[in-house]
């Protein structure tokens, strides 16, 4: 059975939990997501536990984790990086011919690659940009890298 979502497609570039379980509810609702990753790793949220499954023997731990075995439903060639113009390339193609980019970089980070939403939406003026950030895409904190702990003289 189609989901109600099943005319939709979304490329999606997230990493670390919010955007790949948004990127996972899509899918489950049924739109056709394409997940591009970092080379080697994946998706960040991969390497997190516990809990932590054991290998067959039962006796070591492996490298997947339980809590992100559920999220990725379809994964584009993981060996390529943003850094690559070649894989820019091909993120430029899949997003004009997506409906939703879904991304949870740093603000501006995919800009410097020219995959922000001002250079993605030239080539598809249509195209849903869904930017999920810890510290918003403006204002005094939009740079800030890393959670900290809250310090009110900050």
């Amino acid at each position: 059975m189609a989901g109600p979502l099943s005319h939709i497609r979304v490329l999606d570039l997230s990493r670390i939990m919010a955007g790949p379980w948004a990127g996972q509810i899509l899918a489950d609702l049924g739109a056709d997501v394409v997940k591009v990753e970092r080379p080697g790793a994946g998706d960040d949220t991969r390497g997190w536990g516990p809990p932590f499954l054991k290998d067959k023997c039962r006796t070591r731990y492996q490298r997947r984790r339980l809590l992100p075995l559920g999220q990725p439903r379809q994964t584009l060639d993981r060996r390529r990086s943003c850094r690559q113009p070649k894989a820019r390339r091909i993120v430029r193609a899949l997003a004009a011919r997506a409906d939703i980019v879904l991304e949870n970089f740093k603000a501006g980070a995919l800009a410097k690659y020219g995959l922000g939403y001002e250079d993605l939406g030239a080539i598809n003026p249509g195209l849903i940009y869904c930017s999920i950030t810890g510290f918003g895409q403006t204002g005094p904190r939009r740079d800030a890298g890393r959670l900290r702990l809250y310090d009110p003289g900050a």
